[in-house]
């Protein structure tokens, strides 16, 4: 048995216990991935981040859930860097790169004149799937009624990384309403089983907001609610720009507000731009240090 150091980061806020809980381990070039899997699990928190060398770019990360590694991670990615720069581990120059299960990613870090570093991470070319399944079944597996969900958006798969099924909501009223049966998903999610689900709407609580959501996990995952997620962000702001203002000039920037229902309240700036082929989808965020935690590991 022996004891592995890792540190909890809210990712997405400036405040501890807001935002999105990441664990962070710095020293994962030690561990191997069932005890990856192991310390996940009994940290709890929707993603742990393990950061390694790379020989393709300035370091790797890998994601794990409770219940199985991820491609991707958004607040991950944040509360890794952010718990690498505390540790003055962060290579010292603007631009660096990360190695994940996505692809190789492009990240900008900024010092803030207060001394705080904002992370903006690239994410992979979006990619959409219309949901075919029954919207009547979708609205029930969160505890609503089908004419919940706008008849004038699209419901889709989206992915900037991960899957995720963007839920388009009518009224932001019935955010709070939400009950999610998570262990339903798979059967509902035909084309994708294994997608999370993204309800969001057009209205908002907070100040300079443009949309609001609430995550909530593949049941694969072991988690409920995910409380503020950078790649379904990412993935709305393509969605925002092939489905709701198709006509908007680009490069624009949305703010997603994520999180109030369970007091986990934490924003993600995502700015859209053209590419060559598609859209290049980036999001910006920020971390703040809650804890360290000691967990004895087996495998």
């Amino acid at each position: 048995m022996k004891s592995v150091k890792v540190y909890h980061y809210d990712a997405f806020s400036t405040k501890p216990n807001k935002g999105n809980p990441a664990g962070v381990v710095v020293d994962g070039e030690l561990l191997s991935e069932a005890e990856m899997q192991e310390i996940a699990s009994k940290v709890g928190f929707n993603e742990t981040g393990f950061i390694t060398k790379s020989d393709k770019a300035d370091l790797r990360i890998r994601y794990f859930t409770p219940g199985h590694e991820m491609d991707l991670c958004g607040h991950g990615t944040i509360a890794c860097l952010y718990g690498l720069h505390e540790h003055d581990l962060l290579p010292q120059k603007e631009y660096i790169t990360i190695e994940t299960k996505a692809g190789v990613l492009p990240i900008m870090l900024q010092i803030s004149d207060n001394g705080r570093l904002y992370i903006t991470m690239k994410q992979p070319t979006p990619k959409f799937i219309e949901f075919g399944g029954s919207k009547a079944d979708l609205a029930s597996a969160i505890g609503l009624a089908e004419d919940d969900i706008s008849d004038v958006l699209p419901v889709m798969y989206g992915s900037t990384g991960i899957w995720t099924l963007l839920l388009p909501i009518k009224s932001l009223a019935v955010f709070k309403r939400m009950k999610p049966q998570n262990q339903l998903f798979p059967k509902i999610f035909k084309e994708i089983p294994k997608a999370s689900l993204h309800p969001f709407c057009l209205e908002t609580e907070l100040e300079h907001a443009d949309m609001h959501a609430r995550h909530f996990s593949s049941p694969f995952s072991g988690t409920v609610e995910d409380p503020v997620t950078g790649t379904a962000a990412g993935v709305m702001g393509a969605y925002y720009a092939e489905f709701i203002k198709k006509e908007a000039e680009r490069p624009f920037e949305l703010v997603i507000e994520q999180g109030l229902e369970i007091d986990r309240a934490g924003k993600v700036l995502v700015k859209v731009s053209d590419s060559e082929r598609s859209l290049d989808i980036e999001i910006a965020g920020t971390a703040v240090y809650v804890k360290s935690m000691e967990i004895a590991v087996i495998s």
